[in-house]
């Protein structure tokens, strides 16, 4: 969104990125610690939700997993209920109702989750950079360490930081296969020999690696460079939407508090002390107005407080506000454009409950087998071979019969007659559809089969029978 602060030159700023020097090479963030109101109250949140996160591969609901990503056997658990490769529109629609939610919320709030929920700030601030603050110190003693050549300090202070955020990554990597593929295997796994698991096994090191590469170095490009979110806000923010902002009307012109007091002149309240730079984990401005690299986290706006306090002004000079409440002292938060994504929203989660409520525990898919047309038999019956793929949704052990609604035909099941379903769990095996050849009318017919559970119909499925006429 185009910046509104008629005090500032809109081209300056965005020459460049904060995270690059002139010559090209990285200019290293050290942001200075914070405290304030904001802050505080993120820190409470980032405890709930940081306990929320580790503790999701271990509940569970009568010994199964409340949540699971099983991408490798295309298998889902959100809050108990199960998905299978079946349901993919479910996923689909319940994938759409988060986008619109996100879309929504950010029309209306800005980036508050990049600030205060997502993952990437909650471990990046609220844990790998308070162990950085303890054993290296502030922003300055940070910088100061990090210039002197390797002495015993240098040393022994890279060594424990670097030990401790290995072991932290190693958690965290552990954390997300447990998510991927159920905290039972991910125990199985770490408690066998590195032999017997080795796909599972190199599985932990590259999410671990990562999670260490990208909390030890890449740190805040990942918002910058990889996430698109930022890029996103661009086309979802408009005047009334809510960020923190800084109030130019009131802070501006900006200028130190000298000594003197008929050498502040006609001043804004900002003095320039640039704290609100210093404590940004960007490294941006927040002054130029908004910008991609504003995550919302409200450093700024702690620091600025305590500024303000200091100097007897009035707190708020940087505040959640919109481009309109600063400009003009007017909020409007539920205009057409977040009625809109409202209404989207709601008739989403209307059709996603009702596909949930209306579809089949059993899911049932036949296909030809390949490579084959017809059989004849000697008793002059030819048969066509199927492959049939059922999946249990519930908890409970299922039985499944097929039938075939055309008359004269046939349904023979390879092997066991029974289709027995375990819980939760992928039945395939094959069966013929078998017919007298004198029976035959047309070389290909329609045939319906119907799956049967408990002696009701659960599905219904179409296929072709194909036979020789004479």
């Amino acid at each position: 969104m185009a910046k509104k602060n008629p005090h500032l030159n809109p081209d300056t700023f965005r020459d460049s990125l904060a995270t690059v020097q002139d010559d090209g090479k990285r200019n290293w963030v050290y942001p200075k610690k914070v405290k304030g109101y904001f802050y505080k109250y993120r820190t409470y949140l980032s405890w709930v939700l940081l306990a929320i996160l580790f503790s999701g591969p271990f509940i569970k609901v009568d010994g199964r997993p409340w949540l699971l990503f099983n991408i490798f056997e295309r298998k889902f658990i959100i809050f108990g209920a199960v998905f299978w490769p079946q349901d993919t529109y479910l996923l689909i629609f319940l994938l759409l109702i988060f986008f619109v939610f996100v879309i929504l919320f950010t029309v209306a709030f800005g980036r508050v989750w990049c600030g205060w929920a997502c993952p990437q700030t909650l471990f990046m601030e609220m844990v790998f950079r308070k162990i950085e603050y303890f054993i290296e110190g502030d922003a300055n003693q940070q910088r100061t360490l990090n210039a002197q050549p390797w002495n015993q300090e240098k040393i022994v202070k890279k060594t424990i930081k670097i030990s401790v955020f290995a072991i932290i990554s190693l958690l965290i990597g552990h954390l997300v296969m447990a998510y991927l593929i159920g905290i039972d295997e991910v125990i199985n796994i770490v408690s066998s020999p590195p032999s017997a698991h080795m796909s599972g096994f190199i599985g932990l090191l590259a999410f671990s690696g990562i999670f260490m590469f990208v909390f030890t170095w890449f740190r805040e490009q990942a918002c910058l460079v990889v996430c698109p979110y930022g890029r996103l806000q661009g086309v979802m923010l408009d005047n009334n939407s809510i960020n923190v902002m800084y109030d130019y009307v009131r802070g501006e012109p900006r200028a130190p508090i000298r000594k003197n007091p008929t050498e502040n002149g006609d001043k804004g309240d900002c003095v320039d002390c640039n704290l609100c730079v210093q404590v940004c984990p960007t490294g941006i401005d927040i002054r130029n107005g908004i910008q991609m690299e504003c995550v919302n986290c409200t450093a700024c706006i702690d620091a600025c407080d305590e500024v303000m306090v200091k100097v007897e002004r009035p707190t708020g000079l940087i505040r959640y506000a919109s481009e309109n409440s600063i400009k003009q002292g007017f909020q409007k938060l539920l205009t057409n454009r977040v009625k809109s994504y409202i209404v989207v929203l709601v008739l989403l989660i209307i059709a996603f409950v009702s596909l949930l409520v209306t579809r089949n525990d059993i899911g049932a898919t036949v296909t030809r087998f390949p490579g084959m047309t017809y059989q004849m038999r000697e008793d002059g019956m030819v048969t066509n071979l199927y492959q049939i793929t059922l999946i249990n949704k519930t908890y409970d052990q299922q039985e499944v019969s097929l039938e075939s609604l055309k008359e004269g035909i046939d349904v023979e099941v390879v092997g066991e007659q029974r289709l027995i379903l375990e819980p939760q769990s992928k039945y395939e095996g094959r069966f013929f559809l078998v017919r007298h050849l004198d029976e035959v009318k047309v070389n290909q017919e329609k045939v319906e089969l119907s799956v049967l559970h408990l002696g009701e119909e659960i599905d219904r499925i179409k296929t072709n029978f194909t036979a020789p006429i004479e």
